[in-house]
């Protein structure tokens, strides 16, 4: 899989969990009939959210983005959809395309990220472990902290 198909792939993901979650929020507030979209909702694209910001880290770092870039992958997936919009502008600027960079034959890393990433591109299944169990420990925090708008009320 590629760092393009890869970026894709979870910037669609969150931008469908974010449907998902205004259509749970339209039953619940708007419909008053249920609570169980935003609920069900919510647990997904927190899940698919925190999995986002993680691959973009990754794809950032692969790629070289600039922190301007980098740090523009991230808000967007804050609007709705945003994440699906700067796929597209990324693609278009050719700031997706190309391989892993730091597999075996290919770039020396040359820092704590780089290190990283080489790691996980030489122990793929390793690291995808690694990937699901930081998911689910950010997603427990997330689920300590309480939804936005419990923080701080």
């Amino acid at each position: 899989m590629t760092p393009k198909t890869l970026f894709r792939r979870l910037a669609t993901a969150e931008a469908i969990t974010w449907a998902l979650l205004l259509a749970g929020m339209v039953l619940k507030y708007v419909t008053q009939t249920t609570d169980l979209g935003v609920r069900v909702g919510g647990m997904l694209h927190g899940v698919v959210f925190i999995s986002y910001v993680l691959v973009t880290m990754i794809v950032w770092t692969n790629q070289r983005w600039s922190t301007r870039t980098g740090l523009l992958a991230l808000a967007s997936a804050i609007p709705p959809f945003a994440t699906v919009l700067f796929d597209r502008r990324a693609e278009g600027a050719g700031l997706l395309e190309g391989p892993w960079r730091l597999g075996v034959g290919g770039d020396v890393p040359t820092n704590p990220a780089e290190r990283l990433l080489a790691w996980a591109i030489r122990t793929p299944a390793l690291a995808a472990l690694v990937a699901v169990v930081a998911v689910a420990c950010l997603t427990g925090v997330a689920l300590l902290i309480g939804p936005p708008t419990q923080i701080g009320g």
